[in-house]
C-alpha cells in the first residue's frame, strides 16, 4: 500500500501547530511581564521602606535637624529621644496597656475561635451552616457601622472605658477571620486520628487539645500573627469605645502627642515613640515570617 505525501508550493511556509505558536510567543511574553511585575514591586517597595526608614532615623535626630534638614542623616544619634519618649510623653504606660489588652484578646480569640471552627468543620448539627455563614458574615459587616451600638451597649453594661470591655470589643472583632481561616484546617486533618483517640478512650475535649490542636499548628500560628498585626495597629475600637486616659493604648497615644506638637515642638520624641510603636510589629514579623508563608496552604472549600 503506497502512501502519497503533499508538498506544499515552492514559496510558501506551512503553518505551525497553535501549541508551537504559543511556545515561540511564550518566553518573550514570561519577560516581559516578569520585568513589568518587577518594576511595579519595586516601586511599591520603595513607597513602603522609604517613610519607614525616614522615621526611624528622625527618631535619632533632634527636633531643630528634623526642621531645618528633614531629609538628612542625623548628625548625631540621640537615644535621649526614646528615654524622654517612654518617661515623659508617657509611650512606656501606652506600651503597657497595648501589651495587656492584645495579650488577653489574642488568647481569649485564639482559644474561642480555634474551638468554634473545630466544632463547626468535624460535628455535624442543625443549624451548623447557618452560624458558619454568620460569623463570616461578620467579616463583611463594615468597623465604623458596629462603633455607636457598641458604644451604647458596653455603655449600659458599664463597661465602656475598662480593659475587659475593650478586650471583648478586639475578641468579637477578631472572632469571624479566626473561624474562617481555622475552618480549613480543621476540615482538613484526618477523621481517622480522631476515631483513633476515641477508641483510647479520649473525650472529645481530650481529642481537641491533646490530638487535633496541636496538629493544626501551622494554621494557628499563622492566624495568631495575623490577628496580632490587626489587634496591635486598631485605631477606631480603642478611640471610640476607651475614653479613659490612664487605658489609652498605643494608637491613642500617639494620636494625643501629634495633637500636642501644636503647643509644644517636640519632634523627635514623637518619631520616636512611632519607632517604639513600630519595632514589635516588625520583630513579630521577622520571627514567624516562615510560619506566616508556609501556614497558607489549604483552602476554604467545604
Amino acid at each position: 500500500m503506497s502512501v502519497s505525501h503533499t508538498t506544499a508550493p515552492a514559496g510558501t511556509e506551512q503553518p505551525r501547530p497553535p501549541t508551537q505558536q504559543r511556545r515561540s510567543r511564550g518566553p518573550a511574553g514570561d519577560r516581559i511581564f516578569t520585568v513589568v511585575a518587577q518594576i511595579v514591586l519595586g516601586i511599591w517597595s520603595l513607597l513602603v521602606i522609604l517613610p519607614l526608614v525616614w522615621t526611624v532615623f528622625s527618631s535619632f535626630k533632634s527636633t531643630k535637624g528634623i526642621l531645618s534638614s528633614p531629609f538628612a542623616l542625623p548628625e548625631e544619634w540621640n537615644f535621649d529621644n526614646f528615654v524622654r519618649a517612654w518617661s515623659q510623653a508617657g509611650i512606656g504606660r501606652f506600651f503597657g496597656n497595648t501589651v495587656l489588652v492584645v495579650g488577653c484578646a489574642l488568647i481569649l480569640v485564639m482559644l474561642l475561635g480555634a474551638m468554634c471552627a473545630y466544632v463547626l468543620s468535624r460535628y455535624t448539627f442543625p443549624g451548623r451552616r447557618i452560624i458558619y455563614y454568620a460569623l463570616i458574615a461578620g467579616l463583611t459587616f463594615p468597623l465604623f457601622l458596629a462603633v455607636v451600638p457598641l458604644f451604647f451597649i458596653m455603655e449600659s453594661m458599664h463597661i465602656r472605658g475598662t480593659y475587659f470591655g475593650l478586650i471583648m470589643a478586639y475578641v468579637g472583632f477578631a472572632l469571624p477571620f479566626t473561624v474562617f481561616f481555622l475552618y480549613a484546617f480543621f476540615r482538613q486533618l484526618p477523621e481517622e486520628i480522631a476515631e483513633a483517640a476515641a477508641i483510647d478512650g479520649a473525650g472529645d475535649f481530650r481529642t481537641f487539645f491533646q490530638v487535633m490542636l496541636p496538629m493544626s499548628g501551622p494554621g494557628m500560628a499563622s492566624v495568631t500573627i495575623f490577628n496580632f498585626l490587626g489587634l496591635w495597629n486598631q485605631f477606631l475600637l480603642p478611640i471610640v469605645l476607651n475614653t479613659d486616659s490612664d487605658k489609652f493604648v498605643l494608637a491613642q497615644g500617639l494620636v494625643n502627642l501629634q495633637a500636642q506638637q501644636g503647643y509644644r515642638s517636640d519632634w523627635a520624641a514623637m518619631f520616636a515613640s512611632v519607632t517604639i510603636t513600630i519595632l514589635p510589629v516588625l520583630i513579630v514579623y521577622m520571627i514567624f515570617q516562615r510560619q506566616l508563608s508556609g501556614g497558607i496552604g489549604p483552602s476554604t472549600n467545604k
